[in-house]
């Protein structure tokens, strides 16, 4: 394959220890065939300078964003507009003219300082719904390369998508990629669904849309995945460690379901907590023999909606443990931190119950990670939101509606009565799937598509 360029809006440099999978992902592919990866620094800054650095055969190039472009391209139109949009929450939808037009200009200063970097042959993967209009700007500038674009979230029907304003402007740009992916079948389905109803495409015999400038663009689904080998290996290495060790002290034998979820309202925490509570309250007998971690780092603290929901979290928890704590027992265990990846595979492997309920997700991969993590011996149980597209691979978990407190209730209740011989059965087939469904295995397959798109 030709260099392979990745555009993404934060780019993992060298010495950064915030990048996890996709990154790694990213990294290999890119030392595989050469390759440069451009995007936003992470920086706020009124300068406009191009960063490079180089790292063996990678190229690292990254622009500042100026404080408007940052309200407006970042925190407003991507945050505030599309993230909700495409989670299904259009009432929390914020949409301001202003906003949208940010968001078109940054995307195309991206592609205006993009392409003098391209070369002919390249090959170019956009990635994720901060980048939607970039393919096109390219295209506007005269770049005939192979571009690829991956959407990492989920797509709602064209029902949702055309509440946005101006969505006529937006979602048809896509039409300007060779391939576009999708975490599933659904999600194929509502873009591709979108675009014969909203864009005057129409599907060919070969299953490719041709859109109306004559570019013929393939859509299909590609879940992403996990290194679950390295998941593994880390777990076992960090059962031994000091923070794991601490962690199943203070347990004192008692049973553990952990969550582990960025602070974000698409994740079903406030169902979560509340569903814990009625647990305790229906199932007695439980009290003070099992402990729900939560770990939730915040996020996007600038907007409304993110503070709130950490303040609702703090008092919800706070009712639960006030009605049902013990001196030496604290039902819910509430932590407003990261860890690394290592330390987490450790809590994942001594956890009963991995707790995955979002309200909406594109794939969810602390719900993989879980999985791989589990001792095979005598492995956990996975409690997993039907809208999870990880769901839709792992049915052997206790697939349950998060919108419904009584089925996350009565999903912990079986996950905590379940035989050893049935956990076994359901983790070896999920440990399968998750280990040959692998982010290698999904880069590759992309990439592979790319090319003979």
């Amino acid at each position: 394959m030709s260099r392979l360029v990745v555009v993404s809006n934060r780019v993992a440099l060298p010495k950064e220890t915030r990048a996890g999978g996709l990154a790694s992902a990213m990294q290999a592919a890119l030392t595989a065939h050469g390759g440069l990866w451009f995007g936003w620094s992470g920086r706020v800054d009124e300068g406009d300078a191009l960063r490079r650095e180089s790292a063996g055969a990678i190229e690292y190039a990254t622009l500042d964003l100026t404080r408007k472009d940052y309200d407006h391209y970042y925190l407003g139109f991507a945050n505030r507009t599309l993230w909700p949009l495409l989670h299904f929450r259009p009432s929390l939808l914020d949409y301001r003219r202003d906003d949208f037009a940010g968001y078109l200009d940054v995307n195309r200063h991206f592609a205006q300082r993009l392409a003098p970097l391209l070369r002919e042959d390249d090959t170019i993967w956009i990635h994720d719904y901060h980048l939607i209009p970039l393919a096109a700007e390219l295209r506007k500038l005269g770049v005939g390369a192979r571009i690829g674009f991956f959407l990492h979230i989920p797509v709602p029907p064209p029902a949702l998508l055309m509440l946005l304003p101006g969505h006529e402007r937006l979602f048809p740009l896509l039409g300007a990629c060779d391939l576009v992916g999708l975490q599933t079948p659904t999600d194929r389905d509502a873009l591709v669904d979108y675009l014969v109803q909203h864009a005057a495409a129409h599907v060919d015999a070969d299953g490719a849309l041709s859109m109306p400038d004559g570019r013929r663009v393939r859509i299909g689904a590609f879940p992403i995945g996990i290194d679950a080998g390295a998941v593994a290996v880390a777990a076992r290495k960090a059962a031994n460690s000091s923070a794991t060790a601490r962690l199943v002290r203070s347990l004192e034998s008692r049973k553990l379901v952990i969550g582990v979820d960025r602070l974000d309202y698409s994740k079903g925490l406030p169902q979560r907590f509340d569903a814990f509570g009625r647990f305790l309250a229906r199932h007695a007998a439980w009290r003070a023999k099992v402990s729900y971690l939560q770990i939730a780092p915040p996020s996007r603290e600038e907007v409304r909606e993110y503070r709130e929901l950490r303040s609702r979290l703090e008092r919800l928890a706070g009712a639960t443990n006030g009605r049902y704590a013990e001196p030496d027992w604290v039902p819910i265990r509430y932590v407003n931190r990261s860890f690394s990846q290592a330390t987490l595979a450790g809590f994942y492997r001594v956890a009963d119950i991995g707790l995955v309920t979002p309200l909406r997700d594109g794939m969810n991969l602390v719900a993989k990670e879980y999985v791989a993590a589990q001792p095979p011996e005598d492995p956990g149980v996975l409690v997993l939101s039907t809208f999870a597209g990880a769901a839709e691979q792992l049915p052997e978990a206790i697939i349950i509606n998060p919108l419904d407190p009584e089925e996350i209730v009565e999903g912990i209740d079986a996950a905590l009565a379940m035989p050893l011989q049935e956990r076994r059965e359901r983790w070896a087939s999920m440990y399968d799937t998750v280990s040959r469904h692998s982010i290698a295995a999904w880069r590759d397959e992309f990439l592979g598509a790319l090319d003979r798109a």
